[in-house]
């Protein structure tokens, strides 16, 4: 038997037991929302690994004069390096987890994203979630040289003068089943 259709074999395998399961494992498995915070592990050795690579492509790292252009250089790597795959189970991966697997969904990749930035220097990296009927964003922003950069992983980079203009660009209204916090490894707060 060819090494892909035994892959392939071995992968329906396993989709039927996480399949059979899955009521068990979301049930397991589930975060309240106030402990996505754990979530966000930028002194993880996977999370330093990645990092360090993205700051060896510098001479010598200064947060000061690279920060930017290494934040850049992380969003490519989690958007261009980390395959996009959805679940058909509610299932959060750790940082570690996703570029062990390099995979995972938007959320597991923002959470990468946030991590790496932080592992970066900035602390005030943080993921915005915000869910609407129908539309799913999840952005991971950071102040930085008096601007706030949103790195918005389906749309890309958008420099903001304020938080606040940030905020008002995602059109948040609280009657509307809108859902949005935001978080990062020391934090969560509702914006909703």
């Amino acid at each position: 038997m060819e090494g892909d259709e035994l892959q392939r074999k071995y992968n329906q395998i396993y989709l039927e037991i996480i399949l059979r399961y899955k009521d068990y494992i979301e049930q397991n498995e589930n975060l309240n929302v106030a402990e996505l915070p754990k979530l966000i592990t930028p002194t993880n050795e996977n999370v330093i690994t990645a990092t360090n690579k993205v700051k060896s492509t510098f001479d010598n790292y200064s947060y000061n004069s690279n920060f930017l252009s290494a934040a850049k250089l992380a969003y490519e790597f989690v958007t261009v390096h980390i395959s996009h795959v959805s679940l058909p189970i509610e299932f959060w991966l750790y940082p570690s987890d996703t570029i062990k697997c390099e995979a995972g969904d938007i959320f597991d990749k923002a959470t990468l994203l946030c991590s790496m930035m932080i592992a970066l220097g900035n602390p005030s990296t943080r993921v915005i979630s915000s869910v609407k009927p129908n539309d799913r964003r999840f952005i991971v922003y950071c102040e930085f040289d008096d601007a706030v950069f949103a790195f918005d992983l389906d749309r890309g980079l958008i420099r903001f003068d304020t938080k606040e203009k940030l905020i008002g660009s995602l059109v948040l209204k609280e009657n509307d089943d809108t859902t949005a916090y935001e978080f990062n490894d020391k934090m969560y707060e509702s914006l909703v």
